[in-house]
């Protein structure tokens, strides 16, 4: 299922009354409501209470809101229940290790929705999830894929480095561009706020290797993460050179045409539209 692409999407506790004024502020292309790992089992209930009217607030403020539900069937379940489900732009599944998972509960979301339900994110943390990404990313009810650096690095008991976590992550990217849906994620940590230095390297190693967007846990990676998945002044530059150089080529009949010492064809004129209209999003 197709939404508009979201770069950044930024965490906000359910239970966060006072984040949520600022929330649509801070410049993120989606705001998630989280009632997952943020809220503590206690306070489930409590998050599950307030979170309509967190997501009606973002929603009347011009936000795209999408809710993060926990990961157990049992928990999900009494998740869904009141929720305004029509006015999310998407729902986040975490820990999704199988297609049925997703089908269980795109079944309810269907049972809960007064109207068609929102589409689905589904997050890859874990081993298992990563080895049936293609299984998973089949799904009709999925807009994207989310890989989670942070779960899966503590999965297999390292540090979430690029080293340790590339494979995995390509897997998921993979997975998500075969089947045309969204990839949030990185190769790296989320959690780094302090040297945004090195946050932003991971966010460019991401975008390099075919993540579309990141999650962000804390306002100052906002605008870091719309930069790094955005095409560049430079990259903009080439990609109107190259729709040039295509237009040239076929006024002459021509399939392919040399540009700047290297040959264009289809392939290259793609992605040169591709991130022109990025641009324009």
């Amino acid at each position: 299922m197709q939404i508009k692409s979201f770069r950044s999407l930024l965490f906000v506790p359910a239970t966060s009354e006072h984040l949520w004024q600022k929330a649509s502020q801070r410049g993120a292309d989606a705001v998630v409501i989280d009632l997952e790992d943020a809220i503590p089992i206690d306070k489930k209930e409590v998050a599950r209470a307030m979170a309509p009217a967190a997501i009606q607030l973002l929603k009347d403020k011009g936000a795209d809101v999408v809710l993060r539900v926990n990961s157990d069937p049992r928990l999900w379940e009494q998740d869904l229940v009141g929720m305004p489900l029509t006015s999310l732009s998407a729902i986040m599944l975490p820990k999704v290790e199988t297609k049925d998972q997703v089908e269980a509960f795109a079944r309810a979301l269907t049972k809960h929705a007064s109207a068609t339900p929102p589409p689905v994110a589904a997050l890859l943390e874990t081993p298992l999830g990563v080895l049936a990404t293609a299984q998973i990313a089949s799904h009709p009810s999925l807009c994207a894929l989310g890989f989670g650096a942070e779960d899966f690095s503590g999965a297999i008991g390292v540090h979430p480095h690029a080293l340790a976590l590339t494979w995995a992550a390509q897997q998921v990217i993979t997975g998500a561009h075969a089947y045309g849906l969204q990839c949030w994620g990185m190769a790296g940590s989320i959690a780094e706020v302090k040297d945004l230095d090195a946050f932003g390297k991971d966010v460019e190693f991401a975008r390099k290797i075919g993540f579309t967007g990141s999650v962000c846990i804390h306002p100052n990676q906002v605008a870091i993460v719309n930069s790094g998945f955005s095409p560049s002044a430079a990259e903009l530059e080439w990609a109107q050179k190259v729709i040039d150089a295509d237009q040239a080529a076929r006024a002459k009949g021509l399939g392919a045409v040399l540009l700047e010492g290297k040959m264009i064809d289809k392939p290259i004129v793609d992605r040169a539209r591709r991130w022109l209209a990025a641009r324009m999003a």
